[in-house]
């Protein structure tokens, strides 16, 4: 029989970006007992991530942000570049080692608190809460009641949808033989690249320090690609566009985050919550997750604290209706990928659209965003999209 642990308030389930950012908001209200189950070292665990994000200013997780930039830059296909200092936004990468290290320190000081490495099977609605099943890293098999369980885990098949893009990457830690890089330039998007039969590929260059660099190659397409496509296309924008010279691959990062219309269940019965990603907290037409988290996270802790029983939206109703036009838009080829987003920050202030971006614009700012894109498509796409089914993802484009 499997051993009882006890009972907490809240059980956090996954100990990635969206379960840490909960439990450090619920022990900070200081109303509620947190346990984090994580799993234990070994092919469960994930490989170090990295995490961006613009804010303007420090925010909880300052000391775990590892580089930062104040002006961003796109490049068009033909070279013209638009850079911009999008004051007082300010890009910001976090590691996901210093985050996790950052935020079990800050739970250690917390007796309400504590984190548990074991691998987290079924989560069921019971009587009084929910409870969990695990198997704990010496292969002791344990149940955990709760008050609530908030899962974070990875969907294993997306929602049905109408449009389903993955935005696929891998990326390059490199050290050249050289001064390359400006420190206070971000790369977001680099159209210099080849770009695929279907969707739309850019490079991405976040300087550590002028020999340093994440490098990565990113696609919005249907389906990901081999990583030896990745490693010959990383070669290729290295050495033939950014003319690095000789470097060194420290290491490399690789990734698949999808991009979908698909509407994410937050409430699984009466005490199970979904967060983080498979709560519907990446934003579609982007693939920034983080900052969404983030709000997220405050928002359930404050509901806890006063008593409710809510997961908020991560994004708005009108966002989500705009991102939904966009993604269908590019799936159907209605409009140009590179020149789509060349045009949007060329006619754009950039600190207005990367408000807009993550769901702090006006709507009147959005209905300026809007006439800067190509109106006729849009409208096209945003009439059709009403009488589109939603269908389960095929195998290609299912979350990896």
């Amino acid at each position: 029989m499997p051993e009882e642990a006890g009972r907490a308030d809240a059980i956090v389930v996954g100990g990635g970006a969206a379960g840490l950012c909960l439990a450090h908001w619920l022990t900070r209200t200081g109303t509620t007992d947190v346990t984090v189950i994580e799993p234990p070292d070994g092919p469960l665990r994930p490989a170090e991530r990295t995490w961006c994000y613009w804010d303007d200013g420090p925010g909880e997780f300052e000391d775990a942000v590892v580089a930062s930039w104040p002006r961003l830059r796109i490049t068009a296909q033909d070279g013209g570049t638009i850079t911009s200092d999008p004051m007082p936004l300010r890009y910001r990468m976090l590691r996901s080692a210093p985050f996790e290290e950052l935020v079990h320190s800050r739970l250690a000081h917390y007796a309400t608190a504590r984190v548990l490495r074991a691998t987290a099977h079924d989560v069921r609605n019971v009587t009084g809460g929910a409870e969990v099943s695990c198997t704990t890293a010496e292969g002791a098999a344990l149940t955990l009641r709760g008050g609530h369980v908030f899962d974070s885990r990875p969907l294993r098949r997306l929602p049905p949808a109408r449009t389903t893009l993955l935005q696929h990457f891998r990326g390059w830690f490199v050290r050249t033989a050289t001064p390359c890089f400006d420190p206070e330039v971000a790369d977001l998007m680099d159209f210099r690249v080849p770009q695929p039969p279907h969707g739309l590929a850019f490079g991405y260059v976040l300087p550590l320090a002028p020999d340093r660099a994440l490098v990565e190659y990113t696609e919005f397409s249907r389906a990901a690609v081999s990583t030896a496509a990745y490693e010959t296309a990383l070669r290729r924008y290295t050495t033939d566009v950014l003319r690095l010279g000789p470097l060194t691959v420290e290491s490399a990062e690789q990734g698949v985050i999808p991009m979908t219309d698909a509407r994410f269940p937050r409430r699984i019965g009466k005490a199970v919550f979904r967060i983080g990603a498979a709560g519907g907290a990446t934003r579609p037409a982007t693939g920034y997750t983080f900052a969404a988290v983030q709000r997220q996270s405050r928002a359930i802790a404050a509901a806890l604290r006063d008593g409710t029983e809510t997961v908020p939206r991560p994004h708005g109703r009108r966002a989500l209706a705009m991102d939904a036009v966009v993604l269908r838009a590019l799936d159907t080829g209605r409009i140009d990928g590179p020149g789509f987003f060349t045009d949007l920050f060329r006619r754009t202030p950039m600190e207005r659209l990367l408000r807009f971006l993550d769901g702090g614009s006006t709507p009147w700012e959005e209905f300026g965003i809007g006439l800067r894109t190509p109106v006729v498509p849009m409208l096209r796409t945003a009439a059709e999209l009403p009488f589109l089914p939603r269908r389960a993802p095929t195998a290609p484009e299912e979350s990896r």
